[in-house]
């Protein structure tokens, strides 16, 4: 397959800053806190050209999740109430859960893998997991696959 046409998930940290800003005119458009793709791309310090070169091929993560199947594999300690917090993050951002898989626990860790559906969420599915990152008891958050 030709590496230009895959699609890849890369950690805002890395891009360069023109990707950003194109994103951020998106953002603006979207928000109609501006009206028009010069007032955007003016507002985030881009060129119209830039814009206009990068704006079909850049979005967020929670951009192309919408309505769509997100599966993620977590590390969690094996303790009571672990698995349920992280399940009341996800229930309390509207995705619906559709598939739980979970290992037997080795070392007092057990991998579950969770698949949601992103269409109900009342935030973006990155936030979310970002929350869930955060909980405690878990170890680890790996996106698996996207549908």
């Amino acid at each position: 397959m030709d590496l230009n046409e895959q699609l890849y998930i890369v950690e805002g940290r890395v891009l360069p800053e023109t990707i950003k800003k194109v994103v951020e005119a998106k953002r603006l458009l979207e928000t109609r806190m501006a009206k028009t793709v010069r007032d955007a791309a003016a507002a985030a310090g881009l060129s119209r050209s830039a814009f206009y070169r990068y704006k079909d091929s850049v979005s967020l993560f929670h951009e192309n999740s919408r309505g769509k199947a997100v599966t993620f594999a977590t590390d969690l300690t094996d303790a009571p109430g672990v698995l349920g917090g992280m399940l009341n993050i996800l229930s309390n951002g509207g995705v619906n859960i559709l598939t739980i898989n979970q290992t037997i626990p080795l070392n007092h860790v057990a991998n579950v893998t969770v698949t949601v559906e992103t269409g109900a969420a009342s935030a973006d599915i990155g936030a979310i997991l970002e929350n869930v990152k955060k909980a405690d008891g878990v170890h680890s958050l790996t996106i698996v696959a996207r549908q």
